[in-house]
């Protein structure tokens, strides 16, 4: 073997239930040169987290090694990594092998500032006095392009963006100068140009430093921008593996062809988005021609009048307060924005975080009040909206959360989320009635009529999300928010989504404000779309017309990071 390689042979892993073990890997097989970066795609459940774990040995205790071997090698010395010691291991853990774990905020502990914590992992494995650990920390931040070294230092996690938090990993991730580096899904959920900075970061690091580095993803597109080797996870198997570029432009099996096909396309938009398992079921292996005709749906008639106007509305939020306990300090998060929306459109929002996306919708269905402007939806004006017609106002305008984790509540069954919010809005004339349309709304999102007595936390990202519609849809609202309704999914389940949303359109003539960072989704759902930047409106047309000839830099540039 290569100084400082990984290799991977033959590796099962099993989850125990009652004794007998359930295969979750299957003979999985890995190689890892020096300078080299690969790439390990497939959904969620497919395995790729625990096998990056078992290589650090972090396996929960019910998830065992069941069979194969971990070699690390270095100066030409192999060691079986799963044959060590959990004491053995912690010589390896951070010093030889760093992992970027998948959800960083969670990974950090919220009460101890970001500098303490990386001056800790130093600390932990390496004879260092505190003065030189802490000029240490501050070059890290420096080397990850923090822009204030001294100042990230004393912040605390909370206090910080995804893409700062997520550097703040990748400084503790290298803190102890590994030979290897596992990063696990370190862009999800990103905007496209922290995405891309966040790449090119780690291109960098790995430039400079030699280090070898095992990148996991649910997105081949986001792989493909880093990667040398791709390898491809279905159900805990290994079903293609080859060159990054091969298998992007050349896919063999029917599972890699299904990822790359379901990704909505920048170049042109389907009516319908395949999905991996046509591919999987299909005897002839769709290509997305086959599987989709072009989009050829029924334009707004932008000649009737606006359903909503947007009129110059400020968002303010208080950041800082007086002795007295009164707001002394602001941050502008809406800057005098204003649009208009079309019955039967979606109107798209893109921007990266902080541009005022959500605060944008979360006003318009009056969750945050506006400081200044008028909103107006059918002719009258929010502000004047009380009881009875606020409560209308209400039922018609539904919002999507951005996150299906914290917008359900947990210790409430699905079927009484859903029946509850036909109760206040006085929705069918009993019990009896609105149990029947709550099983009818799960059927119609693609869930099972059983999901009905079931909690949140028995069902996947992509069915909480599907919760999170039906529960809109529950009082048959005329126009809804939807707020990065498929953030952070994968793929495949994010093409079942965006076809469902659309199919729901046309079955009861809804109008959709869809807000999202990746453009390509926002592309294929919308209309028109805005560009919004540091809670400005910055540009506005035609999808096809903002993709195509983009008039400011901002717009450029995020059309230019996508993968």
């Amino acid at each position: 073997m290569k100084p400082h390689s990984l290799r991977i042979e033959n590796l099962s892993l099993g989850i125990y239930n009652n004794l007998i073990p359930e295969k979750l890997v299957h003979d999985f097989n890995l190689q890892l040169d020096p300078g080299e970066t690969v790439g390990l795609v497939g959904e969620s459940g497919s395995g790729k987290t625990i096998t990056a774990l078992s290589v650090l040995r972090l396996l929960p205790d019910n998830i065992r090694i069941l069979s194969g071997r971990i070699l690390y090698s270095k100066d030409g010395i192999t060691t079986d990594l799963a044959s060590l010691s959990m004491k053995e291991m912690r010589n390896i853990r951070g010093q030889r092998i760093g992992m970027i774990f998948q959800e960083p905020l969670s990974s950090l502990n919220p009460v101890i500032s970001c500098g303490k914590q990386v001056l800790e992992a130093i600390r932990a494995h390496k004879k260092m006095s505190l003065p030189a650990a802490r000029k240490k920390v501050l070059d890290l931040f420096s080397e990850v392009r923090l822009p204030d070294p001294l100042l990230f230092f004393n912040k605390y996690p909370y206090q910080l963006s995804g893409g700062q938090i997520q550097r703040i990993m990748i400084a503790m991730a290298i803190s102890c100068e590994p030979d290897i580096l596992i990063a696990d899904e370190p862009t999800t959920a990103l905007d496209v140009t922290v995405q891309k900075s966040i790449i090119e970061l780690l291109q960098q690091i790995q430039s400079d430093r030699g280090m070898s580095i095992l990148f996991i993803s649910h997105d081949l597109g986001v792989i493909k921008m880093i990667s040398d080797q791709i390898l491809v996870m279905y159900k805990g198997k290994l079903v293609e593996t080859g060159d990054a570029n091969k298998i992007y432009l050349n896919p063999e099996h029917p599972y890699t062809k299904g990822l790359i096909a379901c990704r909505p396309r920048p170049n042109f938009k389907l009516e319908r988005l395949p999905s991996v398992r046509d591919f999987l079921t299909q005897a002839d292996n769709l290509e997305p021609s086959k599987t989709a005709s072009l989009r050829t749906r029924q334009k707004p008639d932008y000649g009737s009048d606006p359903v909503l106007k947007i009129n110059s509305i400020n968002v303010r939020y208080p950041v800082r307060n007086n002795i007295l306990g009164i707001p002394s300090r602001f941050i502008q998060a809406v800057n005098s924005i204003s649009f208009e929306v079309y019955g039967n459109e979606t109107l798209g929002i893109i921007g990266e975080s902080g541009s005022g996306k959500s605060t944008t919708g979360r006003t318009i269905v009056k969750l945050i009040n506006a400081c200044s402007g008028k909103i107006t939806y059918k002719g009258k004006s929010l502000a004047e909206l009380h009881g009875i017609e606020l409560k209308q106002f209400r039922q018609n305008v539904q919002i999507i959360f951005q996150d299906p984790y914290s917008s359900l509540n947990p210790k409430q069954k699905i079927g009484d989320m859903l029946t509850e919010v036909m109760k206040v809005h006085n929705k069918y004339r009993n019990n009896q009635e609105r149990t029947i349309r709550s099983m009818e709304l799960l059927e119609q999102v693609k869930l099972e009529r059983l999901s009905f007595q079931k909690y949140p936390h028995e069902f996947s990202g992509g069915q909480r999300q599907r919760i999170g519609i039906a529960r809109a849809l529950a009082v048959q609202p005329e126009f809804i928010i939807c707020d990065e309704s498929v953030s952070g999914l994968d793929v495949s389940i994010q093409a079942e989504i965006l076809n469902l949303l659309n199919d729901l359109k046309e079955e009861y003539g809804l109008t959709y404000i869809f807000i999202s960072h990746d453009l390509s989704v926002v592309k294929y759902m919308s209309d028109r779309i805005l560009v919004f930047k540091d809670g400005k409106l910055v540009e506005e047309g035609f999808s096809e017309d903002v993709f195509s000839t983009p008039r400011t830099t901002y717009t450029k540039e995020l059309i230019a990071s996508m993968p």
